[in-house]
């Protein structure tokens, strides 16, 4: 167990969540009039360009460029001296459709069931150490740029630009209990004229405090906001973005594994998504149903094939049952073939954009169908060794 554990997040002006939210915002544009849609939507921005990429099949049409203007200004890009608004974006797209050679492998028959739309592995992770059984590294981190996103735009702090980044490292006792926070970042861009010392009050003031409880920090606990001092030129116009590039802000934040492919704008089809918001869904339950303090779902897929190839178990040493038994029961009350997780979840909707900023677990805020812990009372019943 590491002794500190820092974990990081991103407010939605950052150039790379710029490109998962315009991804998703296509997707649940295109689901909302063909939830049967295969998409599979890339973005990449940077200083005045948004380019959007990848394949889609769909029965419907959408204005990608609307949604993409749109997405952008809601975001808060919406004048010309942020060096990247809404208006005066050169919008380019480059969109194919899904390849028949994968459709082949995905897509139902009269003999074949729908199988995973790419071969890979993913991970599900919950520990009780939080309310949203989330790292409290991550809990945190995420709490600080939501709050650091509401200050600018309710106009607490008007001053704030777009782009912000937070950070927050925990130390640990020698058993992995949490004890402090040793360190607390915050970057944010800012209007040039505005002095350090002036940002540096308003965000311990109207962030930090707010956000974090006074018994996490002590005299020791070091505070850092914008420490190159100056972050005046800040989301697309100082540096790229792209879809997917923050897959550890949209999980566990590094406390747990992370399978091979991001979230945003891909539908429901590939398992990189689907799977890793069932494993979720299966370790959230497990720990609340009290079977094991913390749990690491592995599960694993061929393209084409709707049963996975492997479904494995780490409890930390926190288990109250065989972790041997954890299979077995997750083998009974969890059907991991693609279709099935579709159907479990309803994630033939378009929820999706809601998603793209402040991670996709552990979002008390929002009724996300992995979130729910519908099945921890039938998971308790194994807590009764006349049942195991």
């Amino acid at each position: 167990m590491y002794r500190f554990f820092t974990s990081e997040s991103v407010t939605e002006g950052h150039p790379d969540k710029i490109c998962d939210q315009v991804s998703d915002a296509i997707l649940d544009a295109i689901l909302t009039d063909d939830p049967h849609a295969r998409v599979a939507c890339e973005t990449l921005v940077s200083t005045g360009l948004v380019l959007v990429t990848g394949e889609i099949t769909t029965k419907t049409y959408v204005d990608i460029q609307k949604i993409v203007r749109e997405t952008v200004a809601d975001i808060g890009y919406d004048r010309g001296k942020y060096g990247f608004d809404a208006e005066n974006l050169s919008v380019l797209v480059c969109i194919n459709e899904q390849s028949p050679d994968i459709a082949l492998g995905v897509d139902e028959s009269n003999n074949k069931e729908q199988g995973a739309g790419d071969q890979g592995m993913m991970f599900g992770y919950a520990v009780n150490s939080t309310d949203s059984y989330m790292p409290i590294t991550h809990y945190y981190a995420s709490k600080l740029a939501r709050r650091l996103a509401y200050v600018r735009k309710s106009g607490i702090l008007g001053y704030l630009r777009p782009d912000g980044k937070t950070q927050v490292t925990a130390e640990f006792d020698e058993n992995g209990a949490f004890k402090r926070f040793d360190n607390i970042l915050i970057s944010s861009q800012h209007h040039p004229e505005v002095t350090q010392a002036k940002i540096r009050e308003d965000l311990i003031q109207h962030v930090i405090n707010y956000v974090i409880p006074k018994e996490y920090m002590d005299a020791s606990t070091s505070i850092q906001i914008n420490p190159t001092g100056r972050f005046v030129k800040g989301g697309p116009s100082g540096d790229s973005g792209l879809t997917g590039r923050k897959i550890i802000v949209d999980t566990y934040g590094g406390r747990a594994h992370h399978g091979g492919g991001a979230f945003s704008g891909k539908d429901a089809s590939k398992v990189d998504r689907s799977a890793a918001y069932m494993t979720r869904y299966i370790a959230k339950n497990i720990v609340a149903a009290g079977l094991a303090d913390e749990i690491e779902v592995q599960v694993s897929y061929a393209i084409g094939l709707a049963k996975p190839t492997s479904i494995g178990v780490d409890t930390f040493g926190t288990n109250k049952i065989p972790e041997s038994k954890i299979i077995e029961i997750i083998d009974k009350h969890f059907d991991m073939r693609p279709k099935a997780i579709v159907e479990r979840l309803d994630l033939l909707r378009p929820i999706y954009k809601q998603t793209a900023t402040y991670g996709h677990f552990g979002r008390n805020d929002l009724d996300l169908p992995w979130e729910r812990l519908d099945m921890v009372d039938t998971l308790k019943r194994y807590l009764d060794k006349d049942v195991i």
